[in-house]
């Protein structure tokens, strides 16, 4: 129903769709219909009992029940209807629509993750790389108006998204990740820490951060680690770094008879801390899928930017509407309860 066309007199404002959608300013006075046949009956009773009484010889076959004499109760009912849609218009029925726009100060953040070999491993569920793209995910589906990108690397590192709020393509994005994206072998980690400085190093944004994944030792990329983390720590950028997996024996696939299969990992574990250390941020070392969630809940948290936000609100009230039929049931009530209608069961 369109309510700005609808005339106050038009039956459709007392369907239950309309009563429904209603924001009742006053909700609590609405319990006040239901003394209202109550106040009603008392008083009909005690008219009854303190009218006068004349005495009257009438033959019982005379008797007879009529309906007119219903009519009596029709300025009743009005009156009753008049009280009930005033007790409607107390309780203030409207109509509220609320904009609400939210703004933050957006965090630049690149994610690097590790696709080498290694991270097939099964330490993890199902293994570490698809963990790790299960958990950038959920990530990336907290944040709110911060501009993310995606880094990849093994023995070589390359820009797979650049930093953007289209949150849905950075999820395709990481659905396509696999072993399969870069044909050099190895783990490239200052190669990637240089290419997600360049991407960074020209953003204006209140805080940078990187998010680093890795299971092992740098052992490719023209580029010291330790170097890398210098410079982006050089244009602001804050690094969070992070191992995965454990040092040692780990599965990795089957053999020809169904066995697993186990190689050796090694983790370079003071690089990696120091990155984190150089780029003022905090390094991490996990060994299963809950403690990766754990990691970046944490980074999460650290990395918030403070959203603020505007409320518009339009109330448009509808008391008036009833108000008016209160008055025109008032007006019908004062108009019939002088007539001969309300003297049908005296006469």
């Amino acid at each position: 129903m369109d309510k700005d066309l609808t005339p106050w007199y038009s039956l459709e404002w007392f369907e239950p769709s309309t009563l429904k959608a209603y924001n009742w300013e006053t909700p609590w006075i609405l319990y006040l219909l239901l003394a209202v046949p109550v106040v009603f009956v008392i008083r009909h009773v005690l008219q009854y009992f303190n009218d006068q009484k004349v005495p009257i010889a009438v033959v019982r076959r005379d008797l007879k029940l009529s309906p007119i004499i219903l009519l009596a109760l029709i300025p009743e009912l009005l009156l009753m209807i008049t009280a009930a849609l005033i007790i409607v218009c107390l309780a203030r029925p409207q109509h509220s629509n609320e904009k609400v726009e939210q703004w933050a100060e957006g965090i630049d953040i690149m994610i690097a993750m590790d696709v080498s070999e290694s991270m097939m491993m099964e330490d993890f569920r199902p293994n570490r790389l698809e963990s790790a793209k299960e958990v950038a995910k959920k990530f990336i589906e907290g944040r709110i108006q911060d501009r993310i990108g995606l880094v990849v690397f093994s023995g070589d590192a390359f820009s797979l998204a650049p930093l953007t709020t289209d949150y849905d393509l950075l999820k395709n994005y990481l659905k396509d990740i696999n072993f399969e994206m870069i044909d050099a072998k190895g783990t490239a980690i200052g190669s990637a820490m240089a290419v997600v400085t360049n991407r960074m190093r020209e953003s204006e944004a209140k805080s940078k951060v990187c998010i680093l994944l890795s299971d092992g030792d740098s052992n490719a990329g023209n580029i010291d680690p330790v170097t890398a983390a210098e410079l982006a720590s050089a244009y602001g950028i804050k690094i969070y770094s992070i191992i995965v997996g454990k040092e040692g024996r780990v599965p990795m696939g089957k053999d020809f008879f169904g066995r697993p299969v186990y190689y050796d990992n090694t983790v370079d574990e003071t690089t990696m801390r120091k990155m984190a250390s150089i780029g003022g941020g905090e390094f991490f070392r996990v060994t299963d899928n809950r403690a990766l969630s754990q990691v970046f809940a944490k980074i999460d948290q650290y990395e918030k930017a403070e959203i603020k936000e505007t409320r518009f609100k339009n109330t448009s009230d509808f008391y008036t509407i009833y108000l008016q039929w209160a008055i025109a049931f008032f007006l019908l009530w004062l108009l019939l309860k002088s007539t001969f209608i309300s003297n049908v069961l005296q006469d």
